[in-house]
């Protein structure tokens, strides 16, 4: 005799897995770019996608639609080094920007002689008199400012490659761009062993009177470590009183003097600042930007 089967039991049912789930939304073709991504957001509204997901998605999406000179290093921010100086000379300015690689320079930014990886500097100390600097540069790569970026991010992978010196039409060196940058357009700011780790103070003493600072840290909370009266009335963060000052966003390497102090850019992107260097200097009445 024949057993009655059970009765279903409706936690059996194994639930929908992501993919699943976006095939059901996406079931009916986009048309264009703007529809896939009123789909995608749809498809963050209904709890199919957290914000990281989504945000990666549209920075993929961004990318390929974007060319090296939207995120390149402008040519004026470009730091290098020459390539018939003695190693002493410039280590310690290696040491203040603490880039991994350096585009090696002959009389001027256009005659890039090749790439220097920092660590090859290790080599110099080991053994100053054997040490040839060309003897240790890697063949630069150049790249026209129109290139897209993701023709150039699968260059960078297939090549093994982490930098590009960027041309323009006319064969002039216009800035580099590095691995990095692209990337940052898809997954936001990577941090270095330089940067902050989100559990340290805000404001950080670096030596020398100078200091590194959050970009996002409180104007209240600057004045209070630094007993000054910086105004707070038009913006809250120290970030936002340099841009307000500049007029625009800066980039790397810009400085201008509010008050007492100087404000270095020391980490932005195409959308903010992240990081400042900050020194006294003599009083100013003025906000003075300059490079």
């Amino acid at each position: 005799m024949a057993r009655p089967l059970p009765d279903a039991d409706p936690d059996d049912d194994a639930k929908p897995s992501l993919i699943e789930r976006l095939t059901a939304l996406l079931t009916r073709e986009p048309e264009d770019r703007d529809e896939l991504l009123a789909l995608l957001r749809g498809a963050f509204e209904r709890r199919l996608l957290d914000a990281d997901a989504l945000s990666m998605i549209e920075g993929v999406l961004n990318v390929s639609e974007m060319t090296v000179r939207d995120v390149m290093i402008p040519r004026s921010q470009m730091d290098c080094v020459p390539v018939e100086d003695d190693p002493a000379s410039f280590i310690p300015f290696v040491l203040e920007t603490r880039h991994s690689r350096f585009p090696a320079i002959g009389e001027s930014k256009d005659d890039v002689a090749g790439i220097l990886l920092a660590k090859e500097l290790l080599n110099y100390y080991r053994n100053p008199e054997a040490f040839n600097l060309r003897d240790t540069l890697r063949p630069a790569v150049f790249v026209p400012e129109s290139k897209r970026l993701n023709v150039l991010l699968r260059e960078f992978r297939s090549n093994r490659n982490h930098i590009a010196i960027v041309v323009d039409e006319y064969g002039g060196v216009s800035g580099l761009v590095t691995i990095e940058d692209v990337l940052e357009q898809i997954v936001g700011d990577i941090e270095d062993e330089y940067d902050f780790d989100e559990t340290e103070d805000n404001i950080i003493a670096e030596g020398g009177g100078r200091f590194r600072v959050k970009a996002h840290t409180e104007i209240a909370d600057f004045n209070a470590r630094f007993a000054s009266q910086l105004a707070d009335d038009a913006v809250d963060t120290v970030g936002g009183l340099v841009v307000h000052a500049f007029g625009r966003l800066p980039k790397r390497g810009d400085t201008v003097t509010i008050g007492e102090f100087r404000f270095r850019i020391v980490r932005a992107d195409s959308r903010r600042i992240h990081t400042l260097q900050v020194e006294k200097v003599a009083p100013a009445t003025e906000a003075k930007p300059g490079k």
